[in-house]
């Protein structure tokens, strides 16, 4: 993508001229995904965590129209603070630079602008997926085309458990998108250490996944993405017997509501926030911590 489009910082244009790691961050999760102040908080946290661990980081995101790549401390902070800030995933770009939007990058949305930008490994908390009752719905998220045809290392800690992760898990392989279990044959469950599926491909060292990248780009092929499962750890996850019957709960209140479409997953969110005292975003945080650690060290074994 030209640089009259993308607008790097100049550390993370240092850094990728010099061919020293960098890890890119998505910003829906601060500034939809976090209550304020705490958002801005973690923002600030999860980039400190990527430059102890090694690398630098590159939080992504469209300001007045220009796709930012590596925020300043004034554009994180907007990013945070502005209610005006809107939601953007890969198809909205194009709109919102042509209007002059500002805007959070999704999934979607960040990765494909951190591989326009040569940025190799990604992290982020939960990916998106297909969603319960899909052949009712024909609800899927976009997450799922997009990596379908990016090459970039996605860490995360799974999808999101308020999804249907069998199907999800299914979709990936038809798309022809690998999975690897960090530390796990099991694939995450986001809040949960285990969703109870297992993965086909175990690493146990962020070179190994680093030989895996390298390997995938020698191979060439389509250009897709490489998810690197990576567990919360089980000591910080959300109690499962609380998570099921709390989910249980968040989903017959949908149905008897009659909630649809693009607005079953925040209700879903926010009612296993509500009902579990705030654990479930505890969770949620410590698997974003985890997954940003380990995207640095992965970045920096390549």
């Amino acid at each position: 993508m030209p640089e009259t489009i993308l607008t790097l910082s100049e550390e993370v244009r240092e850094a990728l001229a010099a061919r020293r790691p960098v890890v890119a961050l998505e910003s829906t999760i601060i500034a939809h995904g976090l209550p304020r102040p705490r958002n801005l908080a973690v923002a600030r946290e999860l980039e400190g965590l990527v430059r102890s661990s090694g690398a630098v980081p590159a939080t992504i995101a469209v300001l007045d129209g220009r796709p930012r790549i590596g925020l300043s401390k004034e554009e994180l902070e907007r990013i945070a603070t502005d209610p005006d800030v809107r939601k953007l995933g890969h198809r909205d770009l194009a709109p919102a630079l042509t209007s002059g939007a500002s805007g959070a990058t999704t999934v979607s949305a960040t990765a494909f602008l951190a591989a326009r930008a040569g940025i190799r490994v990604f992290a982020t908390g939960g990916l998106g997926g297909v969603h319960r009752e899909w052949t009712l719905t024909q609800d899927e998220s976009a997450d799922l085309q997009l990596l379908a045809r990016t090459r970039i290392a996605v860490v995360c800690a799974g999808v999101k458990s308020i999804l249907d992760v069998p199907a999800t898990l299914q979709r990936l392989e038809t798309l022809g998108v690998g999975v690897l279990g960090y530390g796990t044959d099991r694939f995450p469950g986001f809040y949960l250490a285990s969703s109870g599926e297992p993965v086909d491909w175990t690493v146990r060292t962020p070179r190994e996944v680093a030989e895996v990248i390298r390997t995938q780009d020698a191979l060439g092929g389509p250009d897709v993405a490489l998810i690197v499962a990576n567990p919360v750890p089980e000591d910080e996850q959300l109690d499962p017997q609380l998570h099921d019957r709390a989910l249980a709960e968040a989903l017959a209140e949908c149905r008897e509501r009659g909630i649809t479409g693009q607005a079953v997953t925040p209700f879903l969110l926010d009612h296993l926030m509500r009902r579990t005292g705030g654990a479930s975003l505890e969770a949620n945080l410590a698997a974003v911590r985890g997954n940003v650690q380990l995207a640095a060290l992965v970045a920096a074994a390549l």
